[in-house]
C-alpha cells in the first residue's frame, strides 16, 4: 500500500493537513480547577534518573465521539512506566478552554491540539520545542503534517493520527432515483433535489446547512483557498461570492437536512434514512459498514467551475508540551513514549475505534482496515484532493470572523460582496499582528 499521502515536494504549502472542525464542537468555556497534580515548585526533571519519582503529569484530550476512545487513551496513560498520567478528557469548546488555561498555573502538560498549536502558543513562548524527540523517525511521519506543525524550523507538536472529511452517498437511493454520483457542482445540486422525497433529504452538511464547516471546501470548489502560497488573504475574488452563494441556495431549498438527530460528525443521518448523502468524516466508515454493509460510497467535494478544485479536508490533532510545565523532560519523555515510539498503540488509536490513518506512513501501509472497499478509495482521495482545513498564520480571530460571516451568508441572508471586503480587513491586520509581534 502507498503512504497516504505523496511526499512533501508533490504537494503545495497550503494543501493538506487540517481538521477535526477544525472539528469544533460549541458549548459552554469549562471551568478550570488549579489542583493539577504538580507541585508548586521545584525545578523539572534534568535526566532520565530523575522521571518517575513522585511525578504526575496532567494530560488533555477532547472529547471524541467514537466509542472506547476514552478508555484507549486512558489505558495508554496507565502504562506509562516513568510517571503517574492523569488524564482528562475534555467536553464543550475545547480549543477556547485550551487557549484560557495555557495562559494560567493550571495548564496541562501534555495536550492536544487541531493541527498542531496555534501561532500565537509558538510565539508567545506558551509550547515547547519538540524537534529533537524525533531523531531517525522523523522521515517516517508524513511530511505534510510536520510541515504544518514547523516554523521556523521548529517542530512545535506531533502528530497522533489523520483524519479527513468527504462526502459519502448511499448507492441504493442514488440508483433508485437514476441519480449518478455527482462529480460537480452543478450535479451535486442537481442531485440533492432529485434525492430529496417527502421526510428523506437529498444532501446534509450539518445541522446549521454548512455554515460551520463548508466554507473552506466552498472555496476550493472555486480554485479559491483561505489563504494564498504566499500567506495573504486568498478569497478577494468574485469567486468567493459564486461559492458561497451555492451554499445559500442549498440552504433555501429544501433540499438539505436541517434539525437531524446528531451534527454532521456523527453518520445517523445517512444510516437512518434521512439522507441520501452526507459531509462526514472517515472515522465514520466502521458505523456506516455496520449498519448499511456494502451500500454506500465516497467522493470528494466537488469543483463548481474550470479552475476550480475536487477537494477533502485532511488533518490531525498534534500533541503538544506546555513549555509552562514543572516536569518537561518528563512531559516529553511521554509524548515520545506514546506518539512517536509507541507505534502498537498508534496502529489500535488510528484503526479501533473509529478510522483514521495512522500519522507514521510506516504504519499506514500495514492498517489492514485502509486497504480495501470505500476506506482505500477515502485514501486515494486523501492523497489526490487533500487541502488544509486551515493553516498556521489563520489565527482563532480570523476562524472565529470566518465563521461569523459564513452563517450571516448562509442562514441570514448577507451578500458576500459586503461580507468578503470586512472580513479581509480583520484578517490582513491579524497577520500584520502575528507578522510583527504587535
Amino acid at each position: 500500500m502507498t503512504p497516504p499521502f505523496p511526499s512533501g515536494a508533490e504537494l503545495s504549502r497550503r494543501r493538506i493537513l487540517g481538521l477535526s472542525g477544525g472539528l469544533a464542537a460549541a458549548a459552554a468555556l469549562a471551568a478550570c480547577g488549579n489542583n493539577t497534580g504538580r507541585p508548586a515548585t521545584g525545578p523539572a526533571p534534568t535526566s532520565p534518573d530523575a522521571r518517575g519519582v513522585g511525578v504526575t503529569l496532567e494530560q488533555w484530550y477532547h472529547q471524541y465521539g467514537e466509542t472506547g476512545t476514552r478508555e484507549a487513551v486512558e489505558r495508554y496513560a496507565a502504562a506509562y512506566p516513568h510517571a503517574t498520567v492523569n488524564v482528562t478528557w475534555k467536553p464543550g469548546d475545547y480549543d477556547q478552554t485550551v487557549l484560557a488555561t495555557l495562559v494560567t498555573d493550571a495548564a496541562p502538560d501534555v495536550f492536544e491540539y487541531a493541527n498542531g498549536p496555534t501561532i500565537d502558543m509558538i510565539t508567545g513562548g506558551q509550547v515547547a520545542d519538540l524537534t529533537d524527540l524525533f531523531g531517525d523517525a522523523l522521515p517516517d511521519f508524513n511530511p505534510a503534517l510536520i510541515e504544518r506543525m514547523t516554523h521556523e524550523g521548529k517542530i512545535w507538536a506531533i502528530p497522533q493520527v489523520i483524519d479527513m472529511q468527504l462526502l459519502i452517498y448511499r448507492t441504493s437511493m442514488l440508483n433508485e432515483a437514476g441519480v449518478a454520483p455527482p462529480s460537480t457542482m452543478d450535479e451535486l445540486v442537481a442531485a440533492a433535489g432529485a434525492l430529496t422525497k417527502g421526510k428523506v433529504k437529498g444532501l446534509f452538511l450539518g445541522n446549521d446547512g454548512g455554515a460551520g464547516l463548508m466554507g473552506p471546501p466552498m472555496l476550493r470548489s472555486v480554485g479559491l483557498d483561505l489563504l494564498t502560497e504566499e500567506g495573504e488573504f486568498g478569497f478577494d475574488d468574485p469567486r468567493s461570492a459564486t461559492a458561497f452563494g451555492t451554499l445559500r441556495s442549498l440552504f433555501t431549498s429544501d433540499h438539505l437536512l436541517l434539525g437531524a438527530p446528531n451534527d454532521w460528525f456523527a453518520p445517523d443521518a445517512l444510516t437512518q434514512g434521512l439522507t441520501a448523502m452526507q459531509f462526514t468524516g472517515l472515522w465514520a466508515l466502521p458505523a456506516i459498514a455496520s449498519a448499511l454493509g456494502d451500500d454506500f460510497g465516497v467522493l470528494p467535494w466537488p469543483a463548481a467551475m474550470d479552475g476550480g478544485l475536487p477537494n477533502v479536508t485532511v488533518g490531525a490533532y498534534g500533541t503538544c508540551i506546555s513549555a509552562n510545565s514543572q516536569h518537561l523532560d518528563v512531559a516529553k519523555d511521554f509524548a515520545k513514549w506514546l506518539w512517536i515510539d509507541g507505534t502498537d498503540k498508534q496502529s489500535d488509536f488510528a484503526t479501533t475505534y473509529g478510522l483514521h490513518i495512522p500519522a507514521r506512513q510506516s504504519l499506514a501501509g500495514q492498517a489492514e482496515a485502509l486497504k480495501h472497499g470505500p476506506a482505500a478509495e477515502a485514501v486515494t482521495l486523501a492523497q489526490r484532493h487533500g487541502f488544509a482545513q486551515n493553516h498556521l498564520m489563520w489565527t482563532p480571530k480570523c476562524a472565529a470572523s470566518f465563521n461569523d460571516m459564513m452563517s450571516r451568508i448562509v442562514k441570514n441572508g448577507a451578500d458576500p460582496a459586503a461580507e468578503v471586503p470586512a472580513l479581509k480587513r480583520i484578517v490582513d491586520a491579524e497577520l500584520n499582528r502575528v507578522r510583527t509581534g504587535r
